[in-house]
C-alpha cells in the first residue's frame, strides 16, 4: 500500500529522515528509540486490516513523525510557558512545536506528555492519551491523568 501511493511513499521517507535524526540527537545507545519505532511499525501495519487503511497508515505517519519532532526538538519551539494550577503545588510547563499537525509538550513533576492540537470553538485545544491542554488568553484548563478533575492553570507571564 505505502509503495502504490505517492503520499504515503513520501511520508515513508520523512519518516526515514527524522527517526535518523532523532538518533543522531541520542548521547546513549538508542535502543530505547529503536524498540519505539519497531512497535510504532506494528501499529501502523495493522492499519491494514482498517476499512480506511490508507487514512490510517497517513495519520499514523503525520502523528508518528509530529512526536519524533517535539520529543527531540527537530523543528522550532516556543519558549517554555510555564502556568501555576490552582490547588496544585507543581506547575505546569509548556512547550509549543511547529509539527503538522501542532504539538505541544507538558510537563508536571516528573512526569511529561505529548499533545496534538484538536478543534476547537475558541482557543487551543490539544489532547494526549490521558491529558487535556485548553488554553485561551493566558489561561487554561487542564486535565492531566484519566478521570482526573479539570485544573484551573494561569500563564505565569
Amino acid at each position: 500500500m505505502i509503495c502504490e501511493s505517492p503520499e504515503l511513499s513520501r511520508l515513508d521517507r520523512k519518516m526515514a529522515e527524522v527517526f535518523t535524526a532523532a538518533l543522531e540527537t541520542l548521547d546513549v545507545a538508542p535502543r530505547t528509540l529503536s524498540a519505539a519505532q519497531r512497535g510504532w511499525i506494528k501499529g501502523r501495519d495493522a492499519c491494514s486490516l482498517s476499512e480506511r487503511a490508507p487514512v490510517c497508515v497517513r495519520d499514523a505517519y503525520l502523528r508518528r513523525i509530529a512526536e519524533l519532532q517535539a520529543r527531540y526538538g527537530l523543528v522550532p519551539y516556543s519558549a517554555p510557558v510555564i502556568y501555576s494550577c490552582k490547588d496544585d503545588k507543581e506547575p505546569l510547563v509548556v512547550t509549543f512545536f511547529e509539527t503538522q499537525p501542532p504539538t505541544l509538550l507538558a510537563r508536571r513533576a516528573d512526569q511529561e506528555t505529548l499533545m496534538f492540537l484538536q478543534p476547537a470553538a475558541s482557543g487551543s485545544r490539544y489532547a494526549g492519551t490521558n491529558e487535556v491542554f485548553w488554553e485561551h488568553g493566558g489561561e487554561a484548563t487542564v486535565r492531566w491523568g484519566f478521570d482526573k478533575e479539570e485544573m484551573r492553570c494561569f500563564s505565569r507571564a
